[in-house]
């Protein structure tokens, strides 16, 4: 059964292996969903008022499903449309443009504040539940979140900065037990610019007593996103897109409540496409996306060699001949995303020279780095630094994808390779990607999907 639900198509690819036959150059135009790092957010967010919620450009990935799951399980009712169903069943309508599914969301007056473990340890953007269940009921019982495996990424500055919002917090078995009296607001200050904690802070403080001031904030044009909907909702909230963010709390619950939402479209999907390209070579376009969510992104990739050109919606991408290699370093925004690492070491590992990626976040993901060496690449690993001697041609190989984008490197990699490359573990890539198989035969590559 799908986890979007009977009327969702089915994206189980439990078992299933990308089978990518290379190389082929890419022509074409593909669309852009909205973005995972967003939806999943904005689905949380709804647990804050009792209310009905459209959310429309909603990708199809799994990881959607795993939410409407965990909102099911608290009380909630969960409508999913496929592409261009969206207005047929919910009156809604969405933007021409929008690529994606829709969402209806009912909330009722009242939700259990239990998030549990057989749901939350398949995503880890379940911990976001956090904030608004604490927000609406005083109170929230939430597992310990999974999702990809590439090293520990703690939840201490969630609960640190709940804390000053007068949260009290113990973690038992696995599951963190939080509670408060009164939700008041405060300045709290982020050691780091966590996206996660700032959309839980931002979740608790809406309807807190008084002025919260999250400084330090992440910026990340996802956080703007949930800050626009929070604000349909009723939400006072000053400074979005920067890292300072004011909240006056709302506490009158009469003025929070339903709102209609276009999700963002996803920067690194558009990405990936980008990516594909350089690998490939040919001349595309990707739509759906702001090009200013990629601007440095988009410099690097012109600096190696790719043509570029821009507008309000889209990307155009061609790629005449072999890229020259270059240095990237991973940052919080507007710096180059993190989850964009394995994509660029599949880049650079068919660039002309030696490139380098220096992984500033996430210290331990490299477990892809053995799969493209049994590709060909030449790949060289210096703590958090990977260097790597660009080939001119990589070779097809039976390797597995670990985490979602570590998945789509592969098989963007197996683009530039001779022959028949097998990426399985296909499931982990439907977390995050909106039938990349199929986008990319659009493009005409030869990519399908078996079941191993």
């Amino acid at each position: 059964m799908s986890v979007l639900g009977a009327d969702a198509p089915e994206l189980d690819l439990e078992g299933h292996s990308f089978v990518v036959r290379g190389p082929s150059a890419l022509r074409g135009t593909v669309g852009v969903s909205g973005a995972k790092n967003s939806v999943l957010k904005l689905m949380a967010a709804t647990l804050l008022a009792e209310g009905r919620f459209r959310i429309s450009n909603v990708p199809r990935i799994t990881d959607v499903g795993l939410m409407a799951e965990l909102l099911r399980a608290v009380g909630c009712e969960v409508a999913v449309n496929s592409p261009g169903a969206a207005g047929a069943a919910d009156g809604f309508s969405s933007s021409a443009t929008d690529t994606g599914g829709s969402l209806v969301i009912d909330v009722p007056a009242q939700i259990e504040p239990v998030a549990p473990r057989n749901i939350v340890d398949r995503f880890r953007a379940s911990i976001v539940v956090l904030g608004p269940m604490l927000t609406r009921c005083g109170e929230a019982v939430v597992a310990l979140p999974g999702g990809d495996d590439f090293g520990p990424r703690p939840i201490d500055m969630h609960l640190q900065g709940l804390a000053r919002l007068g949260v009290e917090s113990e973690t038992v078995d696995g599951y963190v037990h939080a509670r408060a009296q009164e939700l008041r607001g405060a300045t709290v200050r982020l050691d780091f610019p966590s996206v996660g904690a700032t959309e839980n802070l931002l979740m608790a403080a809406v309807r807190a007593a008084g002025t919260t001031v999250i400084d330090n904030a992440a910026r990340e044009p996802e956080v703007v996103d949930l800050c626009e909907f929070l604000v349909k909702m009723g939400a006072r909230i000053v400074g979005a897109g920067s890292s300072t963010l004011t909240i006056e709390g709302v506490e009158d619950i009469g003025r929070f409540g339903s709102a209609d939402h276009c999700v963002v479209g996803d920067r690194i999907v558009a990405a990936t496409y980008l990516t594909a390209v350089g690998i490939a070579s040919g001349e595309i376009t990707v739509s759906g996306v702001n090009p200013d969510h990629l601007a440095v992104f988009r410099g690097k990739l012109a600096d190696m060699g790719m043509e570029i050109t821009v507008d309000d919606r889209s990307i155009s991408a061609a790629v005449s001949s072999r890229l020259r290699s270059a240095k990237f370093s991973t940052l919080p925004y507007p710096g180059v995303a993190t989850d964009l690492k394995p994509l660029l070491v599949a880049l650079l590992a068919t660039a002309d020279g030696v490139g380098s990626v220096t992984e500033n976040l996430f210290a331990e993901r490299f477990r892809y780095v053995d799969d493209l060496r049994a590709m060909g690449a030449d790949i060289r690993i210096d703590s958090h630094h990977v260097v790597i001697e660009g080939s001119e041609r990589l070779s097809a190989a039976e390797v597995k994808a670990h985490d979602i984008r570590a998945g789509a490197a592969l098989v963007i990699a197996g683009l530039g390779a001779q022959g028949r490359t097998v990426v399985s573990n296909a499931h982990h890539v439907a977390r995050g990607y909106d039938d990349l198989a199929a986008k990319l035969r659009s493009l005409g590559a030869d990519v399908s999907l078996s079941r191993s």
